[in-house]
């Protein structure tokens, strides 16, 4: 059987764009399937007392963190544009993420990133969303319509509630089938080579 992972990840966190860059690549060297599992970060933010990002809280580790996307970026050949506000609301976008094909979330993924962090553009507005759905090529007003429903909805609040049980803190996470967890776009490899069994 072919080895996996979870990638949990949220449309407003800078790390999570890194990461979404760059593990496809990194799991096909390694014959790792990846599933793409959009969470809302915030909720389990607000559970820990946190009203926003660590981010905003912590200036200084808010500037570093810029600095270091700024470089990251550089080294991916991405350019960088930070968006107002930040972090942006990314309910719509997660909701439209789970009611498309799980097949066709990297590349709407990837679109939602891009768009935000490339471009600066407000993943609030359901515009934006819409031109990251038709950069899939996937239909567009079925994955709005589905995105509204109850069905959809419930879905996320599920999976937001399953990242907190497993003990996700925060975005990108890597979690294994034996229920290791990796933070960050730094542990990708590590989290990767752990779950083709490599200690």
């Amino acid at each position: 059987m072919q080895p996996h992972v979870d990638f949990w990840y949220e449309f407003a966190s800078t790390y999570s764009f890194l990461a979404a860059e760059r593990i496809e690549a990194l799991a096909q060297e390694r014959g790792v399937a990846v599933r793409w599992r959009p969470f809302l970060l915030g909720v389990i933010f607000k559970a820990q007392g946190f009203a926003t990002t660590p981010f905003n809280l912590q200036p200084v580790k808010g500037r570093y963190m810029w600095r270091d996307m700024e470089r990251w970026c550089d080294r991916l050949g991405l350019p960088l544009t930070r968006p107002e506000p930040f972090p942006q609301n990314s309910l719509h976008a997660a909701r439209v993420a789970i009611a498309l094909p799980e097949d066709a979330r990297p590349a709407y993924s990837k679109a939602v990133f891009r768009l935000e962090f490339c471009e600066g553009r407000s993943i609030a507005d359901p515009e934006v969303i819409a031109d990251a759905v038709r950069q899939t090529g996937f239909e567009l007003e079925p994955a709005v319509t589905a995105a509204q429903t109850d069905l959809v909805k419930h879905a996320l609040r599920k999976e937001t509630e399953e990242a907190e049980r497993l003990g996700i803190f925060g975005a990108p996470a890597l979690v294994t089938p034996d229920g290791e967890l990796f933070w960050g776009n730094d542990r990708l490899e590590e989290g990767l080579d752990w779950a083709r069994g490599r200690r």
